[in-house]
């Protein structure tokens, strides 16, 4: 094990904690502070899973396989698992030893490490504790004690955080802070400092937040032992927030519906199935998560025909049991944070960044910040900063799922405001279907008969010098990327982001004819923010310009410099060539060698270096023996290429042959901030060009500000 690896132990008295978000969001903060982040499961409720064919169908741990997906790990399952129960069981003493070795497998290639304790599964009590606390002192972590504060009064937790904090010390491990999870109003009242002894440990509240432990569609229909007879295998993966039994007369059925319940149901009522269904699909209902239908029945005949013509996508599960059995084996179902629950991700994470101090637990744990920006701590400060003056992103393209997961997941993490456009009723019913949350957010008609007069009208004006009528206006304005390019003209939105369904010519159009270029700029063009294992590098211009004359080259190298520095990075800037400094002649090198010297007239207090090469830019070696006196070359942060061409094909390369993430196209040089996906874009994407909108917002309405006299 290294000397400098710092790790940190999560242990519970009890079982249904919600140890799990806990440590997800301690992995997050550890991302944010260091290169190598590792996890350790020390008793694993299932075995490494054997090495064979089969192993994909072994059952796993899904509180590990869930901090292992995390992109900062990068560990195998076989990795990060200690011991199992069994294990414990035959002969504690061996299974410590073999967790302890383990562990320093783990920890040999990591600088810290979030090692879960056990779930108590089969064991409970003191013991247990005891055993966790023995783990940690032999692996030397400080211990997050995460207690439970559902359905307690402040003084039984008080009472349960000072027996828990005396097991550890009687076990010689060292307790850093408590955070009592899973909090109701009593507790969250009483405040933290009513909730520990004398000892000033530092103790953090989560509230309750039953959508955590929300069963799946899917895991329902397993516990009854039921088979999806229609609807979206898809929709298998939404929540149950409520399990309805209706086997009472549809009316009174109608009265207890709400979003998100599963209705269970015989399945020989087919007027309250068809009612349901009906229900289901009405905007003013509530958005069933599914049916269960119970006794073996099925619909036939008629009926089975009628179902089939209206298609329905909410799941229709069928199951032999009774509705008494069926509905106590559904009451009895918890869901967990998996894998590929990506909502209760969001909000796990959203839960532990509102109420935990981040930054006073990193100080306990004594964990230094590495020099080193990898992506994923790249991506986490630009989220801070979105957070810290969060501002309002139009989303034109609603009816695309990727745009609504998205927007759930900015929601939840608090990254900036939305609106999206489209219409209402069919927008926050699918968004519902999918099980995300998008209450927070605007969802506005393009076709909202006051704002597409107010549009036209001011396009009118705006485009009067190329004859525009009002009559014409009307019609262009209800496009959506004409409508939210207004929106951001106006000051509805500080911002907006699109291209996830449409062209990068229609994205971005709207804005040379409305918002227009910034003061001083001539054109509009882009960079990609190239996130590489230990340093983030801007690239521009990868994606508009064809092939810029040397004042629009200037433009880029100027607009790519103040990008740059909107994000963190300290620009010096390369204006790459074929050639370095004055070795080479020719009208490709002669037109670097004069955007280059505009530059420096423009912005004489810019660090620019051109024509320089690629390897002259980025190498200190080649840069010494090619350009010594250089204050730019070897350690350029800003590269300008002379063509499309080179630019598109080098960030590509880049990309995939050194593994950076490339985060762009952000387009640069508008009065206001529009940005453009590709139309394969992921829903991290999405979420990662919002994030960078907000923060373009922020830095314009700064600098306009400032030019507003006192």
């Amino acid at each position: 094990m290294t000397t400098t690896t710092r790790s940190i132990y999560l242990a519970s008295p009890e079982g249904e904690s919600g140890k799990s978000t806990v440590a997800l969001g301690v992995l997050d903060l550890l991302v944010r502070q260091v290169q190598r982040v590792g996890v350790f499961r020390a008793v694993s409720r299932v075995p490494d899973p054997p090495s064979s064919d089969a192993a994909g169908d072994a059952p796993r741990d899904h509180v590990l396989e869930m901090l292992l997906a995390h992109d900062g790990v990068d560990l195998a399952y076989e990795q990060a698992v200690g011991v199992t129960y069994d294990d414990v069981h035959a002969d504690a003493e061996a299974a410590l030893s073999r967790i302890v070795d383990r562990y320093h497998a783990v920890a040999e290639g990591c600088d810290a490490v979030v090692v879960v304790g056990t779930d108590y599964t089969d064991v409970t009590g003191a013991t247990e504790l005891a055993f966790n606390a023995r783990v940690a002192a032999n692996l030397g972590a400080p211990v997050l004690l995460v207690t439970s504060g559902r359905d307690r009064s402040a003084e039984d937790v008080r009472a349960l955080n000072r027996l828990s904090v005396a097991e550890l010390r009687a076990n010689h491990a060292q307790p850093v802070g408590i955070v009592v999870n899973r909090s109701g109003p009593a507790v969250l009242a009483a405040g933290a400092a009513r909730l520990v002894g004398d000892d000033g440990l530092p103790v953090w509240t989560i509230p309750e937040e039953p959508f955590l432990h929300a069963p799946t569609v899917g895991r329902l229909t397993e516990a009854v032992e039921g088979t999806l007879m229609l609807g979206d295998p898809d929709l298998l993966a939404r929540e149950v927030l409520d399990v309805i039994v209706g086997a009472m007369s549809f009316e009174h059925v109608l009265d207890h519906l709400s979003d998100g319940a599963v209705v269970i149901t015989p399945g020989d009522r087919s007027d309250v199935l068809l009612g349901l269904l009906s229900a289901h699909a009405a905007a003013t209902f509530p958005s069933l998560a599914g049916i269960v239908l119970t006794g073996g029945y099925v619909p036939r005949g008629v009926i089975a025909q009628l179902l089939s013509a209206l298609g329905p996508r909410v799941p229709v599960v069928s199951t032999a049991l009774g509705t008494f059995q069926a509905a106590r084996r559904a009451a009895e179902t918890n869901g967990f944070v998996t894998v590929g629950a990506s909502r209760k991700i969001d909000v796990a994470r959203a839960l532990f960044e509102q109420h935990v101090d981040g930054g006073a637990l990193l100080a306990r744990l004594d964990v230094p910040r590495t020099p080193v920006v990898t992506p994923l701590m790249f991506e986490y400060e630009l989220i801070e900063r979105a957070r810290a003056d969060r501002k309002r992103v139009v989303l034109p393209e609603g009816e695309d799922d990727r745009v609504l997961r998205a927007a759930s997941t900015v929601l939840a993490r608090g990254i900036a405001d939305l609106v999206i456009l489209g219409d209402e009723q069919e927008i926050r019913a699918r968004a519902a279907e999918l099980g995300l949350d998008i209450s927070a957010a605007t969802v506005l008609s393009p076709t909202d008969h006051e704002h597409v007069e107010r549009f036209a009208a001011e396009y009118t004006t705006l485009r009067a010098h190329k004859g525009m009528t009002l009559e014409r206006a009307r019609e262009i304005v209800t496009d959506v990327s004409y409508f939210g390019t207004m929106m951001v003209h106006l000051g509805l939105a500080d911002g907006m982001v699109s291209g996830a369904a449409h062209t990068t010519a229609h994205t971005i159009r709207p804005s040379f004819e409305i918002v227009k270029t910034a003061p001083g700029t001539s054109v509009v063009s882009s960079v990609f923010l190239m996130c590489l294992p230990d340093r983030v590098l801007v690239y521009g211009d990868c994606a508009v310009i064809p092939d810029p004359t040397a004042e629009q080259l200037a433009d880029i190298a100027i607009s790519s410099s103040a990008t740059a520095a909107q994000f963190g990075v300290d620009p010096r800037v390369a204006m790459l060539s074929y050639s370095t400094g004055t070795s080479g002649t020719g009208a490709d090198v002669d037109k670097v060698r004069t955007a280059t010297e505009l530059v420096r007239e423009r912005h004489p207090d810019l660090s620019v270096e051109g024509p320089i090469q690629y390897d002259a830019a980025v190498d200190a070696s080649v840069a010494a023996s090619k350009l010594p006196e250089s204050s730019v070359a070897g350690r350029a942060t800003v590269f300008v290429f002379p063509d499309l061409n080179t630019g598109n094909n080098t960030y590509k390369a880049v990309q995939r042959s050194a593994g950076a993430v490339a985060v762009g196209p952000v387009l640069q040089g508008l009065n206001k901030p529009v940005n453009d996906l590709s139309r394969g874009a992921l829903v991290a994407d999405i979420v990662s060009t919002v994030t960078i909108t907000a923060i373009q917002a922020q830095s314009q309405g700064r600098s306009q500000s400032q030019e507003v006299p006192a």
